[in-house]
């Protein structure tokens, strides 16, 4: 009795062994250090030891339309929260991408080159420090004449200027008295627990790591220029003439849409304070960033929308463009259902910000509290592209995703919203027949090999279409997968175990695996492996039916975990449509076996996969002979 109970003592360790084995998912050695370290946990929480550092920025900013000079004085309280003693401290300057020494992922022509950023005085500590930034590129490294200790703070004050370029792209000239100024300040870079400083250069195709800061900030502008910005407007009355105040103000309160400036009011000159230049203050905190446009003649609209229901908290709508931006006619009234639908399905989290602007430009791109998107021309196109900037509002502004080494876990969420969304819109045959032309037709039929490499490939490692489909698409379809696997109430108990866990914080994607695991109190890892550590594709195809019609065999040629229907036509013309969820590949990967439970012959079986589109469409299906 007793042998027979250690042989069963043995099994159980062996067989716990293989268990404990198969959880384990690959890590680069710094992320094993991070949860050796016990800043990270494998719960999914935030380890016992886990900090982030902090900013409290102070900023005064002017903008001279007529030269596009930028220039600005700024105080940052910065806080190091580590344990570690900083001996450098590295400032973070995204404009210089502008400059012609800085290394660019693509072409640009003249009229975006300029001479970036000048610093004419720079003390940190109340240490003068002799650095112009003439020679830094978009990061520049401070060797520290007192280091910063831990669990201390300093002050760096910096004054500056730098030029908008004329050609706009996430920033930059709109046209001749429009400007979107964006990432327009030095700001101290990210100092994490896995990286230590971020030093990562901006080349313009990934995107950005920030931490979360405080900013009270001002933006200096001439008269009958309108400044649109991130964070609350604390002078409404010393910046704007008393009609135009009262109807802000009423906008915050009301679901109806107001135009608070139209074109011929723009036009006479009556909107802003008739002063020589007016002041316009702003305050935003626990954010990312801050950035701001301004016009002397794009309209103004504006309301407000309930994104709490509990508290009947309200945010604020606005949009700002051009008399022949059609497309934004209709801003006010998109966004308002969006932070509504956003805040009450999915994700279902309560839009954490104050308000939402439109503005519009030409990078189709958002910011904190913001969206800068295009002309389009079509109106339903131009509400997408809008609903998938605004979806960007958790992540990475909730979550403080590192979009710059992990694009994935920030544009995967907001190509997924922005389809879930687009299903409420349009409905579920339009909203599907857009994500596989938009997100899926391009990856799946392009014939090179570089869209397959694993989602967990660090974004600046992966170029062209590699860099598109794994940030977008391949990542959507996991998010979409996985939603399919758990179905809706646990997927989405998952997905605010994880949101609420890292808000404002800074995820990387094994705290996002971990906290699955823990909410849905399942082990995804096998589904984790298979969709971010594979160069998994999407193709699976009828391999064979039994011969007593009772079982068919699905071949994953591909490899990736994904749900399929099953068609079945029976020989008297009647048919079943048997739903598989990815599951149906935890055991094997490679094949699956589907059991029917009719008994009727078999006529013909298809696969139909949706969105998530086959390789190889031709093996889908099977007709007796």
């Amino acid at each position: 009795m007793k042998k027979r109970f250690l042989q069963f003592v043995v099994i159980a360790f062996v067989l716990s062994a293989q268990n404990n084995f198969a959880q384990e998912l690959y890590m680069p050695r710094n992320i094993k250090a991070a949860y050796a370290n016990e800043t990270r946990s494998k719960d999914g929480k935030p380890g016992r030891n886990y900090w982030q550092n902090h900013g409290k920025y102070n900023m005064e900013i002017t903008v001279e339309p007529k030269t596009r000079m930028v220039t600005g004085s700024e105080s940052i309280i910065y806080h190091n929260n580590s344990n570690d003693t900083l001996k450098t401290i590295v400032i973070r300057f995204v404009n210089n991408l502008h400059k012609p020494s800085s290394p660019r992922g693509g072409n640009v022509s003249d009229d975006f080159l300029s001479e970036g950023l000048t610093l004419t005085s720079l003390k940190i500590d109340n240490e003068i420090y002799k650095e112009d930034a003439k020679n830094w590129g978009t990061v520049g490294t401070v060797k520290l004449k007192k280091p910063i200790l831990p669990h201390s703070k300093t002050t760096l004050n910096i004054d500056w200027n730098y030029p908008l370029s004329k050609e706009s792209g996430r920033e930059g000239q709109i046209d001749e008295t429009t400007f979107f100024v964006a990432y327009s300040y030095p700001r101290v870079s990210v100092y994490d627990d896995y990286n230590g400083w971020d030093k990562l250069p901006h080349t313009d195709r990934q995107e950005f790591y920030n931490d979360f800061n405080d900013y009270v900030y001002s933006v200096k502008v001439p008269k009958n220029y309108v400044v649109y910005a991130t964070g609350d407007l604390l002078n409404p009355d010393e910046v704007l003439q008393p009609d135009f105040a009262t109807r802000l103000k009423k906008s915050y309160t009301t679901d109806e849409i107001l135009h608070i400036a139209n074109e011929q009011e723009i036009k006479s000159g009556i909107v802003t304070k008739q002063y020589d230049w007016n002041v316009w203050k702003f305050e935003a905190k626990n954010i990312t960033d801050v950035c701001f446009g301004l016009s002397d003649h794009y309209l103004w609209d504006a309301s407000s929308v309930v994104v709490d229901k509990k508290t009947n908290r309200r945010a604020s709508v606005q949009a700002a463009y051009d008399v022949k931006g059609t497309d934004f006619v209709n801003s006010v009234k998109n966004n308002q259902y969006a932070l509504d639908w956003f805040s009450n399905n999915w994700p279902g989290v309560p839009y954490p910000f104050s308000k939402m602007t439109a503005f519009q430009g030409f990078a189709d791109m958002e910011y904190p509290m913001m969206c800068n998107d295009s002309q389009m021309g079509d109106a339903k196109f131009a509400q997408l592209v809008q609903d998938h900037e605004v979806a960007h509002t958790y992540f990475p502004f909730y979550m403080g995703i590192n979009e710059t080494r992990y694009a994935f876990m920030d544009e995967g969420w907001a190509t997924t919203f922005e389809y879930l969304i687009g299903i409420a819109e349009h409905g579920k045959e339009a909203a599907d027949k857009f994500y596989k032309n938009f997100r899926v037709k391009s990856y799946i039929n392009d014939p090179s090999g570089e869209q397959d490499q694993p989602i967990i490939t660090m974004s600046t490692q992966v170029s062209g279409a590699g860099y598109g489909n794994n940030s977008y698409g391949k990542a959507s379809l996991s998010y979409l997968a996985l939603k399919d696997l758990l179905g809706d109430d646990l997927f989405k108990k998952s997905l605010h175990f994880y949101m609420d866990t890292w808000n404002g914080k800074h995820p990387i994607p094994w705290d996002y695996f971990n906290s699955f695991n823990t909410a849905s109190g399942k082990n995804l890892n096998w589904f984790f492996n298979n969709w971010f550590f594979t160069n998994s594709y999407l193709d699976i195809a009828v391999k064979s039916v039994s011969s007593d019609n009772k079982i068919i065999t699905v071949e994953n040629i591909g490899g990736f975990a994904i749900p399929f229907d099953v068609v079945v036509t029976y020989t008297d013309n009647s048919k079943e449509t048997l739903h598989q969820t990815p599951s149906v590949w935890e055991k094997n990967q490679k094949t699956a076996k589907i059991v029917l439970k009719s008994g009727k012959k078999i006529k013909q079986v298809e696969l139909d996969g949706g969105i998530f589109m086959d390789a190889t469409p031709k093996n889908n299906s099977w007709q007796l002979k």
